[in-house]
């Protein structure tokens, strides 16, 4: 069946590359209604932005949606990963300004904030989106690949000229809260090198040593290290994980991301929709629902650390 949040949730932080404060509440919705953002701070016109791959205007740096008034939301794989990793299939999230808050840079508050709160069963079963053949988008010596498969996988590969990162790879069956259990509270990472340069453009300037891992070489400058010794790689499933979900339903499929980005990912999944016979939307009950990511979660099992 499908879910919803049984009350409303509410986030307080600031967008990483703005700086500026953001208030973010998750709400209930209807079935059927799936996931829209509502800019509050907009009066006229439509503030209302699908989460949806077709909003997508693709960026290597974040996922930004943009409606047909022009009107945007931006960073919002970090929440949509934890919504689909909790299993909810519809919201309503009011944003009071342009960037969803950063928080700890990973998507554990938000899975911790969405299972306070409690999820909540809908009278209507979950349709999700079953990958029939094999679609590859390439692009700068980065690949990403939708397979068919009976539940739903993440495989990623990424490779980095920085020792305290270099290669590291990881696969996840993502049934049974391995979201929240593997996944959630990786956060995400940059160079040294980059923070500066995107510092020249304006951008990054809410971000910091504690919600991003920053490094330098063989040096993780963040307080603390890595939570995870693979902890980059994890970030990069739990941002796939996010990016996909603006599918429009779950995947059941295997994705494989080969140093692939957001706008990649977004590639792969226009590529997904322009590919005929490639994908069809079933209707998922019993076994096939709980293969779907989110179900089996347990409070215990949420980390700790945000």
């Amino acid at each position: 069946m499908q879910n919803t949040l049984k009350a409303p949730v509410t986030f307080d932080g600031v967008g990483l590359h703005s700086g500026a404060p953001a208030r973010m509440v998750l709400r209930p919705a209807q079935a059927g209604f799936g996931i829209r953002f509502r800019r509050t701070d907009i009066e006229l016109g439509n503030a209302v932005i699908p989460a949806l791959w077709d909003r997508v205007e693709r960026s290597p740096l974040c996922t930004r949606l943009v409606n047909e008034a022009g009107v945007s939301v931006s960073t919002v794989e970090h929440v949509m990963a934890a919504l689909s990793g909790c299993g909810v299939n519809n919201a309503l999230i009011d944003i009071d300004g342009p960037e969803v808050p950063i928080l700890d840079g990973s998507s554990a508050p938000f899975v911790r904030g969405i299972m306070a709160r409690g999820v909540q069963l809908q009278g209507a079963p979950v349709v999700a989106l079953e990958i029939l053949k094999p679609v590859t988008v390439e692009k700068d010596g980065a690949r990403a690949t939708l397979l068919p498969a009976d539940g739903f996988e993440i495989e990623f590969h990424i490779d980095f000229a920085d020792e305290a990162i270099g290669r590291q790879s990881k696969v996840l069956d993502m049934r049974n809260g391995a979201f929240a259990r593997e996944l959630c509270d990786s956060r995400t990472f940059c160079r040294q090198a980059d923070v500066d340069a995107m510092h020249e453009k304006g951008l990054a300037l809410g971000g910091t040593l504690e919600n991003a891992v920053v490094v330098d070489g063989e040096d993780v400058l963040s307080p603390g290290g890595f939570r995870h010794a693979d902890e980059a790689v994890r970030h990069k499933m739990l941002d796939a994980l996010g990016d996909l979900a603006l599918a429009g339903g779950p995947i059941l499929g295997r994705y494989i991301g080969e140093r692939a980005g957001h706008a990649l990912t977004n590639t792969l999944l226009r590529a997904l929709f322009d590919t005929p016979g490639a994908v069809r939307m079933v209707v998922c009950e019993g076994e096939e629902a709980a293969r779907l990511p989110g179900q089996g979660l347990v409070w215990a099992e949420i980390p700790q650390v945000a």
